[in-house]
């Protein structure tokens, strides 16, 4: 049996930024700026010696130009620059006139991203190059030191089995660009933790002298895609893994990595501030891999359901004392339900934001990464201190190493008498520090299956890994697309028209905003659509859907055939996403799998040009 020693109790001082264990990497969503009350975040709220690496997300790509794009000018730039007020990378790349020991990086990517473009990019040479240019441009001008890359994922998400090939080639010419600068501009990266999408997309050992550093996003291994409840950022496996769920755990994944070469003081592993979350069928039915086919309730912040801030909560657990907080002896971490919503959600606390950071420390690791820093109870409103979880993984990392590095049993049997223990809440919670023995082995029998979020109109972007795939197969609704001039599942023409300009997508879950008079393509967060009559992104039962496309993914691997003969829609996480066969083969709704050309019936899509 896995059991917690008696917690001790931590006490968190203030400390520089210079962690003498290890790099503290904290990722800022410039979007939590625009978050209600007390969730807003701007710059100014960053303590410049909290962390010792600054990455300020995120950046995109311009699929009309190619270049690397700013996503919200009016937030990012001055007023002197096109669309600019706000002058956020100005004042986040000043945070180092006050420490200048700390580390200013901007991203590029992340999930609402996708993979589409970034694969054109990546296979054509010309637009590699002008990306790269501008890149070095948006670093120099800007005052950032490097580029975090932050491509979610090459070869999956609308990308191609080549990717994998060219994101080398994009890469090295990268490095090579960076390098001629004195000193040479950093290149680090944001590293898939699920197996499969490693496997597909990434040449580990031709990629490890490209970065600098290989910041692991090792949490999103669970959430609302599961139709079951699990934890979103395991330590260890849980004893009823079975099938891939084996590989969506920390150590796993920091094991694998290390497995291609990957050096450790490299390797940074990521810690998440903010937790998954289901709603319970049956709130009879309340432990782990419980029967839950919806996200949980949306948190007053982020407001995405399926997601909660690590600030939400901690603030729900003090307000709603239906909830009951469960250590499950099976698991490192903790969750919680209640039964005024039935919402279930799996989180880090400062217990197993310790372990986790000492995880690093003993296994020689460069450090940890926070996703994100505008999660962690800033104000503070549940503790005596603010970022208290980011503080309890820097004192992890500043006690020197002993050695003592989580051995994790393939299989832990519950006993029929045993119970997983709970633990209510404190009403003013207290940081803790757990350490964890070690179980001997066993061999019980498994049972149950398990990728990570879309994105909304304020997204908050992480990690995602479909893996294995199922069958349903409904029709989805395809109406009559809205009455206008353009194609609207193409970029709208945005020349002379204002930022912020809206357009509807043919899909009732995207629409299109003009940014720099392009056309960029938003996804609205999991059970929103977008409503036309207010310019937001509303509630589904507030939409009229009549002049839009409603795919119906409410089952997850649900599968509809797309306009195009080698892509396919494929449901998860609540959102159809889009897919290309590979090789040039084409999507069969009959057979669910993509197959030779001569076997696929293609009267009714368009065959590609590149597949002629």
């Amino acid at each position: 049996m896995l059991l917690l020693l008696p917690l001790l109790l931590l006490g968190i001082s203030c400390v520089g930024a210079e962690t003498a264990g290890g790099k503290v990497v904290c990722y800022f969503s410039s979007w939590a700026v625009w978050r209600p009350g007390d969730g807003s975040f701007d710059v100014e709220d960053i303590d410049p010696f909290l962390c010792t690496t600054l990455i300020f997300g995120f950046t995109g790509l311009s699929n009309v130009t190619w270049t690397i794009e700013v996503l919200d000018p009016w937030n990012e730039l001055c007023p002197e620059e096109p669309g600019g007020n706000n002058c956020a990378f100005q004042r986040f790349v000043a945070l180092k006139e006050t420490n200048p020991d700390l580390t200013i990086m901007v991203a590029v990517g992340g999930w609402r991203e996708g993979s589409t473009d970034y694969s054109e990019m990546a296979r054509d040479p010309e637009k590699r190059q002008t990306f790269i240019n501008s890149t070095v441009d948006l670093i120099l001008t800007q005052g950032f030191e490097g580029l975090d890359m932050d491509w979610e994922y090459p070869a999956s998400r609308g990308g191609i089995p080549e990717d994998k090939e060219n994101y080398i080639t994009l890469l090295t010419e990268l490095r090579e660009e960076f390098d001629k600068y004195d000193p040479p501009l950093k290149l680090t990266s944001a590293m898939p933790a699920g197996k499969p999408t490693i496997d597909d997309g990434y040449d580990i050992p031709r990629l490890i002298p490209l970065f600098d550093k290989w910041h692991v996003m090792a949490y999103d291994y669970h959430g609302a895609w599961d139709n079951y409840t699990h934890h979103n950022a395991p330590l260890c496996g849980y004893y009823l893994d079975h099938g891939q769920d084996i590989y969506f755990n920390v150590k796993f994944t920091t094991d694998y990595y290390i497995s291609f070469g990957v050096p450790k003081d490299k390797m940074v592993i990521g810690l998440a501030a903010y937790g998954r979350c289901w709603t319970l069928d049956d709130t009879e039915d309340h432990g782990m891999l419980a029967d839950a086919y919806e996200p949980g309730t949306a948190g007053p912040y982020i407001r995405i359901p399926g997601t909660m801030g690590g600030n939400e909560i901690c603030e729900r657990l003090l307000e709603d004392d239906t909830c009951e907080v469960v250590h499950d002896p099976n698991l490192f971490e903790p969750y919680f339900w209640c039964s005024s919503d039935k919402i279930w959600c799996g989180y880090d606390d400062q217990d197993s934001i310790y372990l986790k950071a000492r995880f690093a420390k003993n296994m020689g690791l460069a450090g940890v990464m926070i996703w994100t820093i505008d999660t962690d109870d800033f104000k503070p409103l549940c503790y005596t201190e603010s970022f208290q979880l980011i503080k309890t993984a820097k004192k992890a990392l500043e006690e020197p190493a002993d050695g003592e590095i989580v051995d994790c049993p393939p299989f832990v049997y519950y006993t029929t008498t045993e119970e997983p223990t709970t633990t209510e809440e404190p009403t003013t919670p207290v940081p803790t520090t757990p350490e964890p023995t070690t179980p001997e082995p066993t061999t019980p029998e498994p049972t149950t299956p398990e990728p990570t979020t879309p994105e909304p109109t304020t997204p908050s972007p992480t990690t995602t890994e479909p893996t294995t795939q199922k069958t349903t197969t409904p029709k989805p609704t395809t109406p009559s697309g809205p009455s206008t001039t353009w194609d609207p599942s193409t970029a709208p023409d945005c020349t002379g028209l204002e930022d912020g300009t809206t357009f509807a997508h043919a899909d009732c879950n995207k629409y299109w905003v003009c940014i720099n008079e392009h056309g960029v393509l938003e996804v609205c967060a999991p059970g929103t659509l977008w409503d036309v009559t207010q310019d937001i992104c509303n509630w589904e039962d507030e939409v009229d859907t009549s002049n839009c496309n409603v795919w119906d993914c409410m089952v997850d691997n649900t599968y509809y055939p797309h306009p195009d003969c080698d892509k396919y829609v494929w449901c998860w996480a609540g959102s159809p996403h889009i897919e290309t066969c590979a090789d040039c083969t084409f999507w069969s709704q009959p057979d669910l799998d993509c197959m030779d050309p001569t076997n696929v019936d293609t009267s009714d899509c368009t065959i590609p040009d590149y597949c002629h």
